[in-house]
């Protein structure tokens, strides 16, 4: 079937029954919701979900995915209907119109797909090599030591230390939030191990303490290879994130606590218009409230 929907001859059959896909927009993590919530979403209303190349080429190197993939070709002979997804679930995605759909919009909400969550964990299966590459990193980090708890650190900085302050009133994990975090780990488990990713690892040497010896410093902090580090993540036992559709994937994946920065954004802020918060973080994580004096005036 896969086949079919690249090429030219992609039979009459699955267009007449009804063709379904998602825009292909932003990085790993953006690309896993959109995925996620289509795959949910033409599943409830009765249609077969496609994805673009862009999609496939985005999450087929990490993931066994299964969704067939639609040509450009093909893509541009059909006149589609656009639906623009706000990001958690409402009554009326259970009941949308046409055989011919393409969901637009940033969906990353476990709302749309926590329903089937054993499918779509199945979906985001990782390919063998690199499961075996983040469990022989993992490996080595414990050494000799016994009965240790892994917990995966996502630490989002780049662009969204200048974005949250100037344009969403909000603002990125600071050094207590990791602190309080780690924490609450230490007190719980007895060889806890932090294997700490992030896109601003230079930030993350200067505040994150290592001097405990359980302090482990991932990847070369440039996003290089988010693959490799989301894998790392997902395959420890819990999860601290900060911000961003990566951290929350991770944690959603890896299946254990998770600790969240909460409130990080001022009340008023127009970022709670296209983001809810309860919609994001499943009630069982654990939320520690940010930091906001930065915003507030001096």
């Amino acid at each position: 079937m896969v086949e079919e929907c690249w090429g030219k001859s992609l039979s009459s059959k699955p267009i007449e029954a009804g063709i379904w896909t998602v825009n292909s927009l932003g990085r790993l993590g953006n690309q896993m919701g959109q995925y996620a919530t289509l795959y949910a979403l033409a599943k409830l209303n009765g249609y077969q979900a496609y994805i673009h190349p862009e999609m496939h080429s985005a999450l087929s190197p990490v993931f066994k995915i299964t969704l067939p993939v639609i040509s450009a070709e093909v893509f541009r002979k059909i006149q589609w209907r656009n639906v623009y997804l706000h990001d958690w679930m409402s009554e009326d995605y259970r009941h949308i119109q046409g055989k011919y759909v393409q969901l637009t919009g940033y969906p990353c909400s476990y709302t749309f797909y926590h329903h089937i969550r054993q499918e779509i964990l199945k979906q985001f299966t990782f390919h063998d090599h690199i499961k075996e590459e983040a469990n022989h990193y993992l490996q080595l980090l414990r050494g000799e030591r016994q009965n240790v708890t892994y917990v995966g650190v996502h630490v989002r900085r780049g662009d969204y230390v200048r974005v949250m302050p100037k344009i969403w009133k909000g603002v990125v994990a600071d050094k207590s939030y990791l602190e309080k975090a780690m924490g609450y780990f230490r007190k719980k488990y007895l060889n806890p191990i932090f294997v700490v990713t992030s896109n601003g690892m230079e930030w993350c040497k200067k505040n994150i303490n290592a001097s405990r010896g359980d302090v482990y410093f991932a990847g070369d902090g440039k996003e290089a290879s988010p693959g490799r580090d989301f894998a790392l993540l997902t395959h420890c036992n819990h999860t601290i994130m900060t911000i961003g559709t990566f951290g929350i994937w991770a944690a959603y994946l890896a299946g254990g606590e998770a600790v969240y920065l909460a409130n990080y954004t001022l009340p008023d802020s127009p970022f709670l218009k296209v983001f809810k918060p309860s919609a994001a973080f499943l009630p069982e994580w654990i939320g520690i409230p940010a930091n906001l004096s930065p915003l507030l005036p001096k």
